[in-house]
């Protein structure tokens, strides 16, 4: 059975969904009336949901911080529509990953690893390199604006457009490594567009990114073929926005 290791933050996501009938009188700001309550792991927890919802091959471990991070949505029914994000725990000191010499070691007993780094302090760079230079196989989901050496002991790197804006010229200069997803239009990849195979409606964008890393994943060890893993991640990821909150395909 092969192995997968997933390192990176987790969070609590909570998405409180209610009605908005008025402006307050005090304000101009709505009036929102709570009705309920949906709660499910996000962050590097959503990769490993996604991952566990993916496959029944692999033997997956999940490294994540003590420290306890919240992130709610509050969003009116009705039309889905977010009207404010309130997070929580992020203020707090997260520790970073207390990688003994046995952990180091044992990361190269994974066929891969992924890092899906929020940049929120349990990755330092220090962590990030020695675990790339013990590892099989990288794929790095990372928010922070990458170094070289980073970029250097990753085998494959996925950004959104946004966070490619902080790494240029990195990506100029190691193109085979980045891949970048453009929402609707699909991804590039090489100066390539592989464009989304479905492109639907879009009713929430959350968690998209954490089931592209993990289909691109999952297919490219099945497949060893990086183009084949980008047109799956972008299948699965264009289903997961066309439903309410935070899914896995395995909700679909």
């Amino acid at each position: 059975m092969s192995k997968i290791l997933i390192i990176g933050e987790n969070c609590t996501d909570v998405f409180t969904y209610g009605d908005v009938e008025r402006l307050s009188p005090e304000a101009p700001v709505p009036v929102f009336k709570p009705k309920k309550d949906v709660k499910n792991l996000g962050m590097a927890g959503n990769v490993y949901k996604n991952v566990k919802s993916l496959t029944q091959n692999f033997e997956i471990t999940f490294w994540t911080q003590k420290e306890e991070i919240v992130k709610q949505r509050l969003v009116d029914e009705k039309t889905n529509h977010m009207l404010l994000r309130v997070d929580t725990g992020e203020n707090n000191l997260i520790k970073p990953l207390d990688l003994t010499e046995d952990k180091l070691l044992s990361v190269s007993d994974f066929d891969v690893v992924i890092i899906s780094d929020y940049n929120k302090g349990f990755i330092t760079e220090e962590i990030f390199l020695k675990i790339g230079t013990q590892s099989k196989l990288l794929f790095v989901d990372s928010k922070r604006k990458l170094s070289e050496k980073i970029v250097k002991v990753c085998d494959f790197i996925k950004l959104n457009l946004n966070e490619s804006h902080n790494n240029v010229d990195l990506i100029s200069k190691f193109p085979e490594k980045f891949i970048i997803t453009l929402g609707a239009q699909g991804a590039r990849y090489l100066n390539q567009i592989f464009p989304s195979p479905k492109p639907q409606e879009t009713i929430d964008v959350s968690g998209a990114g954490d089931t592209f890393i993990s289909s691109l994943v999952i297919k490219y060890l099945e497949t060893n073929n990086i183009t084949e893993s980008i047109n799956f991640a972008n299948k699965m990821s264009s289903l997961v926005v066309s439903k309410r909150g935070v899914v896995t395909p395995s909700q679909l």
